[in-house]
């Protein structure tokens, strides 16, 4: 098993993110998913997250993720769901009409350690999701 490092600790720390759409609206699809995944890319960086896997349903997105054990995940994830909810309505205006009082996400979210796994059998569940 590869480990992470820092100055004074070793680690290994993985997190299966699910984030839903507000009411379950159905309105992610290729393009937007993308732009999500760019949002999510330019805010990692400053949290010190990373993304092992992506993928995203229609309502929906799960991701794989990485982080150091000093991150705020809370705040990384609020961070993240504020600026791709005003970028992707500024951006793509035709999701507004499509979303229940202009909210993009539900406040709510799934965060669950994924220790006991290997990753190759996560990256293969999160590659399935939006597929019958």
């Amino acid at each position: 098993m590869e480990l992470d490092t820092n100055n004074h600790s070793v680690f290994k720390l993985n997190y299966h993110l699910i984030m839903v759409v507000n009411y379950r609206k159905k309105v992610i699809d290729d393009t937007i998913s993308a732009r999500l995944k760019s949002i999510f890319e330019n805010i990692d960086t400053n949290h010190h997250v990373s993304i092992k896997e992506w993928n995203h349903d229609t309502y929906q997105i799960h991701v794989l993720i990485t982080a150091i054990p000093n991150t705020e995940l809370s705040k990384f994830i609020n961070a993240f769901k504020s600026a791709s909810s005003r970028r992707n309505k500024n951006e793509f205006p035709e999701i507004r009409q499509r979303l229940w009082k202009e909210y993009f996400w539900s406040q709510s979210y799934c965060l669950l350690t994924v220790d006991g796994a290997p990753l190759e059998v996560l990256k293969q569940y999160i590659e399935t999701q939006g597929k019958k």
